[in-house]
């Protein structure tokens, strides 16, 4: 059996990760091996890692490196911990691939390390652009130190060979995250008021807002804009989700809960939902507002719009069911007021997701059925004939 380790480090790429996962684990042909590590071993970001061992999953290696600190000399410092961690945990697991998503700066550390052991790199959502943080930089690089990689759209694939990726190791299989709005059943506004405690109103929105770690803008000014256009919301009601463990992520997290303490009849929130109830929020909100990446790739899918504030997101590809805005509150507050002008326009029936319709994970296993790993220890840069 190929031994193939899936490393995981936040509740979002857990999330995204769990319908291959459970491919893999369920393969008869892959040995399964699972690392966690960053937020999931966290009390303060709700020690994630329980959800892995809940749907059964056995956490084969748990890498402590998370600082209690998001400047950014604690996250690199975490960084060099990490790497530490990893380098002890693979010399024991010896995988013969290891498989990792997105972006995080955990994941550097990461592809960094199984460089060095000489481990391939599997890769999902390389190729795309987010300018708005120094997360763009750092997927960038991950593809650089991997080897396979399965890309969200067509538009990716080529971007990821323009880097001078192989194309016969570059695979546009869509976006895994669209796996769980196929496959999950997903929880009524009724179930979830009961789930969650609370009670939705006539317009309800899930805000989910990370840090723009390459503004100039602070995070707690960037924030405070997007409360003042919150707190004149009527009728309204708010699930916020905290921000991941970046840079002054903390920050908005204590706004988030001083806002929430003031306003117990408008808002709640959470460390994580999970994927269920999430996307059960999502799916029965007008908008999800903020900057995350899932405004831009599930939410579509859904048929929910997306108010996406500032430049975190820009350059990726986006559904017309996404309104871009600045991180200004006339801007903002344009947004809401087109949402609720639009409320009854049935977006669901006339959306195209350029990220898929799903089936992602089993496009991937199909590929790993017929890759031999051993030949993706030697990679050759690939040059595009310009002429």
């Amino acid at each position: 059996m190929k031994k193939i380790c899936v490393i995981t480090a936040t509740r979002a790429e857990y999330g995204l990760l769990r319908p291959l996962m459970i491919k893999l684990r369920e393969s008869g042909e892959f040995q399964l091996q699972i690392l966690a590590t960053g937020a999931h071993l966290s009390p303060e970001f709700g020690l994630t890692y329980r959800f892995l061992e809940e749907d059964g999953f056995q956490i084969d290696e748990k890498v402590e490196m998370l600082l209690s600190s998001d400047t950014a000399i604690g996250i690199v410092k975490s960084m060099g911990l990490g790497m530490i961690g990893y380098s002890e945990a693979f010399a024991r697991l010896a995988p013969e691939a290891i498989i990792i998503l997105g972006d995080r700066y955990e994941m550097l550390s990461v592809a960094s390390t199984a460089a060095i052991f000489n481990i391939p790199v599997i890769h999902l959502h390389g190729g795309e652009i987010t300018e708005g943080a120094y997360d763009d930089a750092i997927r960038h690089a991950i593809t650089k130190l991997s080897a396979l990689h399965f890309t969200s759209t067509e538009e990716y694939r080529q971007r990821v060979i323009q880097m001078g990726e192989r194309p016969e190791n570059v695979h546009n299989v869509g976006a895994i995250g669209l796996d769980n709005i196929v496959d999950l059943e997903l929880l009524t506004r009724e179930q979830l008021e009961e789930n969650l405690g609370i009670y939705f109103k006539k317009y309800n929105y899930q805000v989910t807002f990370h840090p723009e770690t390459l503004s100039h803008f602070s995070s707690k000014d960037q924030f405070q804009v997007l409360l003042n256009a919150i707190e004149k919301q009527q009728d309204s009601y708010f699930v916020f989700t905290k921000a991941n463990a970046d840079t002054d992520g903390r920050i908005i997290n204590q706004m988030i809960d001083e806002f929430v303490y003031k306003n117990p009849d408008k808002a709640s929130a959470y460390i994580s939902l999970g994927s269920l109830r999430f996307l059960s929020v999502v799916n029965i909100c007008d908008a999800i507002v903020g900057n995350s990446s899932s405004g831009i790739i599930e939410a579509p899918s859904l048929g929910t719009a997306t108010i996406n504030i500032g430049d975190r997101q820009r350059g990726r590809t986006q559904a017309d069911t996404v309104l871009n805005c600045a991180i200004e509150e006339e801007d903002i507050l344009h947004c809401f007021q087109q949402i609720k002008t639009a409320k009854d326009q049935k977006l669901r029936a006339n959306t195209v997701n350029p990220y898929g319709t799903g089936g992602t994970s089993d496009k991937i296993m199909k590929i790993l059925y017929a890759v031999d790993f051993k030949k993706l220890h030697v990679k050759e840069f690939y040059n595009i004939n310009h002429s």
